[in-house]
């Protein structure tokens, strides 16, 4: 690599400003302004966050924009109590899933690896297959949460919620499975707790 193409990776580093909104000065929702977020701009953050890198180009995320009362209403007898109010206060709550028959899009998405789906689909893979989507779908819903904060919104992701009814409700074949919830929105700054203790990088790090 030549000295001008380094120089040209290290000027893409984002500034103290984005580190700021993506990170330093953003705190977890819990809860929000009566303010609607446009499908618009839920669409053009899907389509930012998938491309942010999964294995083989998968993309086996899978979401439901639940923002309608009906669709708040199936939603909540799956929400642990601590997660109800602001759940239900949230202008959308993303059920982030993974499908487990990522493979079958493989062809289109990751054309070069010339995989052919059915070799998927042996039982022997299967579990294989499963660690894949819930790793890849997890990731991009990582993605997604740092590109709405780019975009000016507060998140509130959740892990408090009944996976089998709430999957039962909304993903009633088996297809899909889900992993967590994220309220987006924007967030009131009256409800925002102070910052928890983060652990150290001695203690979550090493070197080899």
């Amino acid at each position: 690599m030549t000295a001008e193409a380094l120089t040209a990776k290290q000027a893409r580093a984002i500034d103290g400003r984005a580190l700021d909104t993506l990170f330093l000065e953003a705190h977890t929702a819990q809860g929000f302004l009566p303010e609607p977020v446009p499908h618009e701009m839920l669409r053009r953050i899907l389509e930012v966050a998938t491309l942010g890198p999964t294995g083989s180009n998968s993309q086996p995320m899978r979401i439901v924009f639940v923002e309608s009362k009906e669709g708040k209403k199936r939603l909540r007898p799956a929400l642990s109590g601590g997660n109800v109010g602001k759940t239900m206060e949230a202008p959308v709550t993303a059920i982030i899933a993974a499908d487990m028959k990522w493979y079958e899009n493989i062809p289109r998405v990751f054309p070069m690896g010339k995989y052919d789906p059915a070799n998927f689909e042996s039982p022997e893979r299967r579990e294989i297959v499963r660690q894949a989507a819930l790793t890849n779908a997890t990731l991009g819903g990582a993605y997604l949460m740092i590109v709405a904060r780019g975009f000016g919104l507060d998140v509130g992701p959740m892990g408090g919620f009944d996976r089998a009814v709430l999957d039962a409700e909304f993903f009633p074949d088996g297809r899909l499975v889900s992993i967590w919830l994220c309220n987006l929105g924007y967030g009131d700054d009256a409800k925002v707790r102070a910052r928890n203790p983060r652990l150290g990088f001695d203690e979550v790090a090493q070197f080899a």
